[in-house]
């Protein structure tokens, strides 16, 4: 019985961590979710009856609820009830069983190297404390008002494919962020709204290139566009990073590209940030081989020291960036909206795929995300989350600061975003240190692993948006005390 199985887990996170009841509940269920015990489709008991068997108070399971809604866990259907979201990730247990069981001849050899290379369950950035993601300051029952209000009031073609590449006041409060805070130069028209960043680079790669063309991406790699460009048979070219970015050399010009992706402003997953000159170089190597710029700028929203940084489409002189954004580092990952910034003279083909190959929708949920920008919840989500990751990047900071002490280890990309790199000696293993951690619940993961040919590279990339500040105070030693044993060990 599901109260029974819900009971017990609560019991033990209880014994286990001092949780709120609401996390504790949704812990319970959420962790059912993804270990099978209740599967995609399965109907939830309403909150009242959840309340009662519990014991429970209704705000308590009212709050839990509304969370893995939110989050994309559970889904609410009209006069039916509650249910487990159809989409819902299986957990590791299970997607190690369905890997053991396929056959190689059951997928083409582009299928095999997909499936085995870059696992993003290995290599996304994760809190690296015990926890799940915490997004308890989104406010959630105001969402929820928008989403129903313009469910009420929609019209039949909101509820049809968008052949127009989003809906409109969406796409005019995008353009007038961009134009504002990234100095990007554009009209509205040129706004795509996609359903995220990975969407935004399949559609770069279908559009921009042909199978078997060069596309320069950094090394070490975002994993999320090794696999794009690997599932529409590019070739990949990896050009290695430095202190100041992206830095291609004569040497990358022997493999000349059709399209270069960089994230200048802070790059994934080292931090460096790309120099005045850099920026420059990558225009004009773009201009001399009448090549693409895929711009990701993932997470411009959060810089906390240093001046702040233009994008790198506000020096293109030639239309030759593509700008990539996304909404879910604010607001959050389950709500899969981006956007996509085209030059002028791609606009129309663009569009005209990107509504034949992926049948665009979601208008009723962008029309909510537009209100929730207009009435400057927004840039109030925005203001909050800036206080709070500041507040548990500094904590971070200061737990890591003796494993600096003897020089052995530097910290790379604490300026800007959710994440920072702690760079360690190129010949310590980094795998065996993130194994270590992993068997004391700490999750970080080996910089290595992010390389697409470099051998140079040790480090650990660490999360802290997704950990909460008490989770940095409580675990943030203990990471330190590992990472500086490695490194006594190391240097003995």
């Amino acid at each position: 019985m599901l109260s029974e199985l819900l009971l017990t887990e609560i019991a033990r996170l209880s014994d286990k961590d001092e949780l709120p009841l609401h996390r504790q509940l949704y812990e319970a269920l959420r962790r059912a979710m993804l270990d099978g015990k209740l599967a995609a489709g399965d109907r939830l008991p309403s909150s009242r009856e959840l309340t009662a068997d519990l014991k429970l108070s209704r705000n308590t399971v009212v709050a839990a609820l509304s969370q893995l809604s939110v989050e994309g866990y559970l889904v609410s259907r009209v006069g039916s009830g509650t249910y487990v979201s159809d989409t819902l990730p299986r957990s590791l247990a299970r997607q190690r069983s369905t890997a053991a069981t396929t056959h190689p001849d059951d997928l083409s050899q582009r299928g095999v190297s997909l499936s085995r290379s870059f696992c993003a369950t290995q290599l996304e950035v994760q809190p690296f404390t015990p926890g799940i993601a915490d997004f308890s300051a989104f406010p959630v029952a105001l969402w929820q008002r928008l989403q129903n209000k313009h469910w009420r009031m929609t019209y039949p073609d909101m509820l049809d494919y968008s052949s127009s590449g989003g809906y409109a006041p969406l796409r005019r409060a995008v353009a007038d962020y961009l134009r504002v805070f990234r100095s990007v130069p554009l009209e509205v028209d040129q706004v795509i709204i996609t359903s995220g960043t990975q969407q935004s680079l399949e559609l770069c790669a279908q559009m921009l290139a042909d199978h078997g063309d060069t596309v320069w991406l950094e090394d070490p790699a975002y994993w999320g566009a090794v696999k794009a460009f690997m599932a529409t048979g590019l070739q990949l070219h990896p050009v290695k990073v430095d202190q100041h970015g992206m830095a291609p050399t004569s040497e990358d010009e022997q493999a000349p590209p059709r399209m270069i992706y960089t994230t200048p402003s802070h790059q994934y997953p080292t931090g460096s940030v790309m120099s005045l000159q850099r920026r420059q170089q990558i225009l004009a190597l773009a201009a001399t081989h009448n090549a693409w710029v895929l711009e990701d700028d993932y997470d411009s929203e959060f810089r906390f020291s240093g001046p702040p940084l233009s994008s790198l489409a506000g020096l293109d002189r030639d239309e030759r960036v593509l700008y990539l954004g996304s909404f879910s580092k604010v607001l959050y990952p389950g709500l899969k909206l981006g956007y996509l910034v085209v030059p002028k003279r791609l606009v129309g083909a663009f569009k005209q795929a990107h509504y034949d190959l992926n049948r665009p929708g979601q208008m009723p949920l962008q029309a909510a995300l537009a209100e929730f920008i207009e009435l400057g919840h927004f840039a109030s989500s925005l203001r909050r989350a800036r206080q709070s990751y500041a507040q548990r990047r500094q904590c971070l900071l200061e737990a890591l600061a003796p494993c600096l002490q003897d020089n052995q280890a530097q910290i790379s990309g604490a300026e800007q975003g959710l994440h920072l790199c702690l760079r360690l000696p190129a010949t310590l293993d980094d795998r065996a240190l993130a194994d270590t951690l992993a068997q004391q619940g700490i999750l970080v993961r080996p910089l290595s692993a992010y390389c697409l040919e470099r051998t140079d590279l040790r480090g650990l990339v660490i999360g802290y948006g997704y950990a909460t500040l008490e989770d940095i105070q409580r675990y943030g030693p203990e990471l330190a005390k590992t990472v500086c044993a490695a490194l006594r060990k190391f240097g003995a």
